[in-house]
């Protein structure tokens, strides 16, 4: 089973001051394509293999299509509480990575089981 890999769209783009600010959605498709490298390879340093990886947006991100590898959930409310559900419902066993660096998120994650790594993990 291999792993899923959540990432927090809004805190990993807000990571990076390149004007991400100005169009949010065009800043979520850039993360978007660059994840699908690790779903079509994997990551030496994070997976043995590649991962699901799942791209949690919200707000003016919102409308980010799926690519080949990459599944895209529009969070309804808030992205957090998505990625929260994510993480609930994983398959029993299944190892999870979120990727953010909001404090309170990896709280409420970890403590469902998932590890968390930092923005710096998937931007380049």
């Amino acid at each position: 089973m291999n792993t899923l890999l959540v990432v927090d769209a809004a805190n990993v783009v807000g990571s990076v001051p390149d004007g991400w600010w100005r169009d949010r959605r065009g800043a979520a498709e850039r993360l978007r394509d660059r994840l699908a490298g690790y779903a079509a390879a994997g990551s030496p340093a994070l997976f043995a293999e590649a991962p699901e990886v799942v791209l949690v947006v919200e707000g003016k991100a919102r409308g980010v299509a799926p690519v080949p590898g990459v599944r895209v959930e529009e969070a309804s409310g808030s992205g957090d509480d998505e990625i929260v559900e994510l993480v609930a419902g994983r398959e029993p066993g299944r190892r999870c990575v979120v990727v953010t660096a909001d404090r309170e998120l990896r709280e409420r994650v970890t403590a469902l089981g998932a590890e968390v790594t930092g923005p710096s993990a998937v931007n380049p």
